[in-house]
């Protein structure tokens, strides 16, 4: 039976099979189904609306998603098999697993992505793409995409726009997410990076480009966001060092004039955790971060500095920094520009801020916080003691979830730190 058969019997019965043969008529969507041998075939002639379920079995020639494009109301919809049983992809040399080309209001959820050392990324938006917007990537599982560095979990190099990377697993790979390209070209625009947990990347676990003037086939003009929310970004002794170290994340500029100048970063209720060779957390631009969880053992917290260019429109407010090093390093801010930073518990070997702004947080030795903290050792780091700050500029309360803790729990009191304070102690802040 061939493809157009298959759908119409799954929308119709046997007589929309006659029909499909004989009248052609107008493509419905369809629930469709198919195995490791049969996949690819589907996978072509797939149409808005249609949902492909991928049986649980291994599949060894990778998913190309060329030109395939849904409609808002009616994406294209590409689902694993989910339970003990997976649809498992095994990396093959010479091609990404999943390969995105010209595409539109595309989801893929529920795969396994196995990498076996194969010099190739898991997913990628491929550099030859013009375009790839309104995709969705969801519980996804991707490991052993560590033969370099260069390797990579989930990887965009065209221009992206309103993309959704959620509740993900990443682990063992050479960087956990590049979106955008190395000069600037290819920007990530207004996606929402939610939910994923991603852990021993040898470079960075996520990294947004910087952003030169954006194409003109990205339509949108108002000023907006992208969302980093509820993820966690791990660090361990597979990192790199050297010149090839990496901060876990790294946050590039909007474009300096014109379309996307005035967008912002949102980076919210993560846990940053351990880098043995450089900082958790690095920005420039504008960000605002607030109910973040920062533990670097081995180094430092935050580093808001320049890179490609400088810190313009920054708050930092309500993170427990818990930092061997530097706990907030703020460098050569934009001068025309507003810094907020206040409403932090920073526990740390020394803290880098203007006198005003220092005064602001609730600033502590490094080994301060076994005093404070109810047990720095097991990473609960709610507050045994009152962690008071200074007076500060007050954050922006119409932010999402600016109401709540790190465990999303609605604050009461004006203390600093992620942590409402006497809230009952709870598993160390792993999202494992």
């Amino acid at each position: 039976m061939d493809i157009a058969a298959a759908r119409a019997l799954t929308v119709g019965g046997a007589l929309a099979i006659v029909g499909a043969a004989m009248f052609a008529p107008p493509a419905r969507s369809a629930d469709l189904r198919a195995g490791p041998n049969s996949y690819r075939e589907v996978v072509a002639n797939l149409r808005p609306g249609d949902t492909l379920t991928l049986e649980a079995g291994v599949y060894r020639f990778g998913l190309d998603l060329h030109g395939i494009s849904g409609t808002p109301s009616a994406p294209v919809a590409i689902a694993g098999t989910r339970g003990k049983a997976r649809s498992v992809f095994v990396a093959q040399r010479g091609r990404n697993t999943i390969s995105i080309k010209d595409v539109g209001h595309l989801r893929i959820s529920d795969l396994d992505l196995v990498g076996g050392n194969a010099a190739v990324d898991a997913v990628k938006a491929e550099g030859s793409s013009k375009f790839a917007h309104h995709v969705t990537i969801e519980r996804l599982r991707i490991t052993g995409y560590a033969r370099s560095q260069q390797n990579v979990g989930i990887s965009t190099k065209c221009p992206t726009w309103d993309w959704t990377i959620r509740d993900n697993r990443i682990s063992l790979v050479g960087t956990g997410m590049y979106l955008g390209d190395s000069d600037g070209s290819a920007p990530f625009v207004r996606g929402v990076i939610e939910g994923n947990v991603i852990t021993g990347a040898r470079g960075y676990a996520l990294q947004v480009k910087h952003q030169n003037a954006w194409p003109e086939r990205i339509a949108v003009i108002d000023a907006g966001e992208t969302i980093i929310r509820y993820n966690t970004f791990a660090k361990d002794a597979t990192s790199s060092s050297g010149k090839l170290a990496r901060p876990n994340v790294l946050l590039g500029h909007w474009p300096l004039t014109g379309r996307g100048s005035g967008d912002r970063y949102l980076v919210y209720g993560n846990l940053f955790l351990d880098n043995p060779t450089e900082a958790l957390f690095q920005a420039e631009g504008n960000v605002t971060l607030y109910n973040n969880v920062f533990v670097n053992r081995f180094g430092d917290g935050v580093a808001l500095r320049e890179h490609h260019d400088v810190p313009r429109s920054v708050q930092l407010f309500h993170n427990t920094i818990l930092a061997s090093g530097v706990g907030i390093l703020l460098r050569h801010p934009d001068p025309t520009a507003r810094q907020v930073v206040a409403g932090n518990a920073v526990f740390a070997g020394s803290v880098q801020l203007p006198d005003e702004l220092l005064n602001a947080n609730a600033v502590h030795g490094y080994a301060d916080a076994e005093a404070y903290l109810r047990d720095p050792a097991a990473l609960d780091l709610a507050p045994g003691l009152p962690l008071l700050a200074g007076n500060g500029a007050a954050p922006d309360d119409r932010l999402p979830d600016a109401g709540l803790d790190f465990d999303r729990k609605r604050r009461r009191a004006a203390t600093a730190g992620a942590y409402e304070p006497g809230a009952a102690a709870a598993a160390a802040p792993f999202r494992y």
